[in-house]
């Protein structure tokens, strides 16, 4: 049966046979993994029905790394319709054999236009590697994801390849999260390490989470109110009412992740190199909380503060990219 699209329930029901239960238990955002326990060899059956219903070739379920059937459908939409399946790296330079690679990691409700123009400052032998959440610029027709760990997942799968060669880490703000248990995922299964870990705008974690007023809960006014009183927000997008009401549920499913996030209890300090970035300004984030890194790393490189408030890298991206390729480079000696 071939199709240039696929239904969901169709879809749904296949994946119900091979599990042998009722379709309406393969919900749309059920983990695969974890909640309809699916193992690799009914992920093979799986992917063998679909290639038969579907006419695609062989190993395309495994190649598209879904973790629900909410992101298999939009995959194999995207497949049947003849375009490239959108991948959350976005490289600006593709190089062959960089001397190095740098992942940058976005904020909530942002994008991997964050970085855009920021490979200009960076050396010519360096590959810059974007990484992009779903639900948003390439990604729109995939699901938001609001748990830190499933989104630690969907990037691990997509950066696993490009660790051949020295790598540094820096993330802005929900970004310096994902960074951060990005390379304790890599610690724990004993993968590359990066190089150099950055953090920008985002406090250590502490033992216990802090609701901090979770913004994923509040209405939409009040949410609104709190990031332009914060400076959470670019005034332009909190400004117009046709803009923030395509950007509210990217928002809020950001903060989802980052208010359900449990940090870890007594974590053991990275052997990585670690740097801090922030604003002088910054109403959200404090020097204290930003020094709390030092505890998290065994090789603590300093906090480095800028004139601004919480964005204020936006225009200081040449500064910035001196001083990451800097730390990156001593980090490497």
């Amino acid at each position: 049966m071939t199709s240039a699209t696929v239904n969901i329930e169709d879809l749904r029901a296949l994946i119900a046979g091979v599990l042998e239960i009722e379709p309406e238990e393969v919900t749309d955002e059920a983990l695969f993994t974890d909640e309809l326990d699916i193992d690799s060899l009914l992920m093979l059956e799986i992917s063998t029905r679909v290639e038969n219903a579907y006419d695609v070739p062989e190993n395309t379920v495994a190649v598209s790394g879904a973790t629900t059937l909410a992101e298999l459908h939009a995959f194999l939409t995207s497949k049947l319709a003849g375009g490239t399946p959108a991948s959350p790296l976005i490289r600006p330079r593709p190089l062959s054999e960089p001397a190095a690679r740098l992942f940058l990691f976005h904020h909530a409700g942002g994008s991997h236009l964050l970085y855009r123009g920021w490979a200009e400052h960076f050396p010519e032998d360096w590959e810059l590697c974007l990484l992009e959440a779903p639900g948003r610029g390439q990604l729109q027709a995939l699901p938001l994801i609001d748990d830190c760990d499933r989104l630690v997942d969907y990037f691990h799968t997509a950066v696993a390849p490009l660790l051949d060669r020295p790598f540094g880490f820096f993330g802005r703000s929900m970004g310096a999260l994902i960074a951060y248990q990005l390379t304790r995922r890599l610690l724990r299964q004993g993968d590359p390490l990066p190089t150099w870990l950055g953090v920008s705008a985002f406090g250590a974690p502490r033992g216990e989470s802090e609701a901090d007023g979770r913004p994923h809960l509040m209405a939409d006014d009040e949410l609104r109110r709190w990031l332009r009183s914060v400076d959470g927000s670019p005034p332009q997008l909190l400004d117009n009412d046709a803009v923030w009401h395509k950007f509210a549920p990217v928002f809020r499913s950001d903060f989802k992740l980052v208010d359900t996030w449990a940090p870890p209890r007594n974590p053991e300090p990275l052997p990585v190199p670690l740097s801090v970035f922030g604003g002088r300004r910054d109403k959200l984030i404090g020097e204290d909380r930003l020094l709390d890194w030092r505890a998290i790393t065994t090789h603590f490189r300093g906090l480095e503060r800028y004139e601004g408030d919480h964005f204020y890298l936006m225009n200081r991206q040449q500064l910035l990219a001196v001083a990451i390729t800097a730390a990156m480079r001593s980090a490497a000696a």
